[in-house]
């Protein structure tokens, strides 16, 4: 198997040779089905028994029952909507039922699988349906995902493939697409995962399901990323021709002798990119042959070969040649799209199926063709050829194409009668999904193009198309949980892109406004020893700072309060003068002995020590000076306001000394979580509760924004002992390893990178669900929680 002679070479094309004559005998048989039309006939009749469940109401009684319906984007009301007009049970158990066929390969006959389906559904509605907020986690939010990882205890997996999912998105180049390579990537992860639990059932022990769990996860990520690395890839147009054949090559040689080659001399522009993407591949490639059985090894080997050759065979097609054989067109889409199912099973070693084999073998082109529909617009754009833009193009001057949209027909009559053989569940679902898919469809691109569509496809079949198009207008309960889901992840990431953009812009725009009136002015009698400390405070907020505080404190007040911008200029000033002046103290020889502070020299060994003291006191000073000229606001409000913000300065000075105190002394989590909420987190909550105050705010909300400052000071301070570890100077703008020389008491220290990761995903997570006890939009206080955990400065 891991020679490096011709013969596996051989044994790869024999068994594409193989699987390319199985494919032109299942393609065979569906055109004789076109060809006859044998399978109108059986499909009219599975519709006939399908749609007493479907059309059973009279039209009156079917528009009173969607009156009230929520549109599909309103998720959470149509779940509730669902539950309360008692359709919940069946669309889950549709859905679920789909999931095991199409995923997991499963037949529906099977009581076992029965079993394993209703649990499933028992629990994903007990998890929909919940009210209280300790049952009922977001499916798709981060905080959600962390907590069902906690649960399994694979929360160290969790955080590497977060790394590992940013890291791809951002060595993804201009030209691909890297949001929808990212959820390519997290749909294979999710198929292995679901492979590996139905495969391990419910008698596992705890540490060998967590075992196994985090394997699968790592094996997901190494096979997914063979998507976006090579699939999505060689597709684009980012390498240059030679470049794609060079790539090519290195691919088949891996393929065909069970190692990965060395990239050695690469001509192209790209050579950066490939050299990531060759590391990477290479040790996910590694990952998955250490994880192999030897039985199943030769498996992947034959899989990924006839993956991998079908896909190229595709690839070079031309829409513009007009001379492509039906099966040129067919055998390609039907070996790629069985080949990919069949992979997940020999990635996890599973032990040989037969019937799973069989099942994902003629399943595979059903999925292909219905997503092919639905995208044949995009592909036209595109160029691409698949057997609907082929068709499109050349229907008209050959008559001796086969129609794709009668074929996917065919395929659904043999899947349900010859594959399923002639299962009333399995029947039921896949008519299901078929008229859910028009519905769609129809939906998306509006009436008009829909029967243009229609026309052109159907126009060989005008009696079948009408009973299709008398569902597709009538038919009801064919909507899917999956497909809720997608449109939901796909609504949440454009929102979250463009609310990403809006923090972006909004932390710009508003920063820039913030430098711009943080500069201390002289007054035109001061002695030169005066000008010298108001130089030296400007030289420490000229710095390049992030200004994190001041700008929470705009947007909160500006945006959520309604405040006058220029009414709070005073305490945007504040904030960041007595942050600067807790730098400045920080940096100090007696305290920490920094040498860097914003990317230059910290403020003693520019100056001297003594001025270092006096311009920190000087700035804690004029913050209070700042505070006391709010005079757009009620007087007994800003004294309050004082007020707080002197105990804030008290807590800084606890939490500062508790450092000092702590050198060379081992803290406990307890003690550790006090100091940094008192050197970082106070400062977070003072930047929430201060507008907050102005506002004249409810106790409540203020208690859950001083709760998310909390949990966001205490991550945020686990990142920083994180990069003072692993951390870039150059990005940092300070110097690294300043804790260690220190002989500081930090997460790291206590509890080691992993460990530290571990808290302050919990902790990210805790900040999060304290947010959802604010009544107003806090998107920005999110993106900013995100921002904590993943900047790298």
């Amino acid at each position: 198997m891991n020679s490096m002679n011709g013969e596996k070479t051989t044994n790869i094309d024999e068994c594409y040779q193989l699987a390319e004559q199985r494919a032109a005998h299942y393609f065979q048989s569906l055109y004789d089905q076109v060809i006859k039309r044998t399978y109108s006939s059986t499909l009219t009749n599975d519709f006939q028994v399908w749609k007493q469940n479907h059309m059973r109401h009279p039209l009156l009684s079917l528009l009173r029952t969607r009156k009230n319906k929520p549109d599909t984007k309103d998720y959470s009301n149509y779940i509730r909507w669902m539950d309360v007009t008692g359709k919940l049970d069946s669309y889950l158990h549709r859905s679920i039922s789909y999931i095991y066929m199409r995923d997991l390969g499963k037949s529906l006959k099977s009581p076992h699988t029965q079993t394993r389906i209703r649990n499933v559904v028992d629990s994903l509605k007990n998890h929909l349906t919940a009210t209280d907020q300790a049952n009922k986690t977001d499916l798709i939010s981060m905080t959600g995902l962390y907590r069902w990882a906690q649960k399994e205890g694979i929360e160290s997996t969790f955080i590497w493939l977060m790394e590992k999912l940013k890291t791809v998105s951002s060595h993804i180049p201009e030209g691909m697409d890297a949001e929808h390579a990212q959820r390519k990537l997290i749909k294979i992860i999710a198929g292995v995962l679901m492979h590996v639990i139905e495969e391990m059932g419910n008698d596992v022990s705890p540490n060998e399901r967590t075992m196994k769990l985090n394997e699968a996860i790592r094996l997901g990520y190494s096979y997914g990323l063979t998507y976006p690395f090579i699939d999505d890839l060689l597709d684009a147009n980012v390498l240059s021709a030679r470049e794609k054949q060079q790539y090519t090559d290195l691919i088949r040689t891996t393929l065909t002798t069970g190692f990965v080659p060395k990239l050695g001399s690469w001509s192209g522009e790209n050579l950066k990119l490939i050299q990531f993407i060759h590391s990477e591949l290479r040790d996910a490639y590694e990952y998955i042959k250490a994880h192999q059985q030897p039985e199943s090894l030769n498996s992947f080997f034959e899989q990924s070969f006839v993956f991998f050759q079908s896909q190229e065979v595709d690839r070079v097609k031309d829409l513009s040649n007009p001379n492509y054989t039906n099966e040129e067109i067919y055998i390609p889409v039907i070996l790629k799209s069985s080949s990919s199912r069949l992979i997940v099973r020999s990635v996890i070693s599973a032990p040989e199926d037969e019937g799973f084999d069989n099942r994902a073998f003629y399943y595979g082109i059903y999925n292909q063709l219905a997503d092919d529909f639905a995208d044949m617009f995009d592909d036209l754009k595109e160029g691409a050829v698949t057997p609907y833009t082929y068709y499109l193009n050349y229907h008209g001057l050959r008559p001796d194409l086969i129609n794709p949209f009668e074929l996917y027909w065919a395929v659904i009559s043999h899947l349900i009668h010859n594959v399923y053989n002639s299962d009333k569940l399995t029947c039921e679902v896949i008519l299901d999904r078929a008229i859910n898919g028009l519905k769609r469809f129809k939906a998306r691109v509006g009436l008009k193009q829909y029967t243009e569509v229609m026309t052109t496809f159907a126009f060989g079949n005008p009696e079948f198309n009408r009973v299709i198009q008398k569902m597709v207008r009538s038919a009801d309960d064919v909507d899917f949980f999956d497909k809720l889901l997608r449109d939901q992840i796909i609504t949440t990431i454009k929102n979250q892109r463009k609310e990403q953009d809006e923090f972006i812009d909004t932390v710009e725009t508003v920063r820039n406004q913030i430098n711009s009136i943080l500069k201390i002015q002289k007054h035109d009698n001061s002695s030169p020893i005066n000008e010298t400390i108001v130089d030296a405070a400007n030289y420490s907020l000229d710095g390049d700072g992030k200004r994190l505080r001041p700008i929470m404190t705009w947007v909160m007040g500006v945006n959520e309060y309604g405040l006058n911008q220029s009414a709070i200029v005073p305490l945007l000033r504040s904030l960041e003068y007595m942050h600067t002046a807790s730098l400045i103290f920080d940096d100090l020889p007696s305290q920490d002995n920094a040498s860097l502070r914003r990317g230059r020299a910290t403020l003693h060994q520019e100056y001297n020590i003594a001025i270092a003291e006096l311009t920190g006191l000087f700035l804690t000073q004029k913050a209070i000076e700042e505070q006391t000229s709010l005079n757009q606001f009620d007087a007994k409000t800003v004294i309050k306001l004082i007020q707080y913000s002197t105990q804030v300065t008290e807590v800084m000075c606890k939490g500062q000394a508790m450092d000092l105190g702590s050198k060379g002394k081992q803290l406990t989590l307890e003690q550790l979580n006090t100091m940094c909420f008192y050197k970082t987190g106070i400062a977070f909550e003072a930047s929430l509760i201060m507008p907050a105050i102005l506002a004249q705010a409810k106790e409540l909300e203020m208690k859950a924004l001083k709760q998310f400052a909390y949990h966001a000071g205490i991550a945020f301070q686990i990142k920083d002992d994180l990069l003072d570890v692993e951390g870039d100077t150059t990005l940092l703008g300070k110097s690294v390893g300043i804790d260690a020389e220190n002989n500081n008491s930090t997460f790291v220290s206590i509890l080691g990178q992993e460990g530290a990761r571990k808290e302050m995903w919990e902790h990210f997570c805790l900040a999060m669900e304290s947010l959802e006890e604010v009544p107003r939009n806090t998107a920005f206080l999110k993106h900013l929680l995100n921002y904590i955990v993943n900047r790298d400065h």
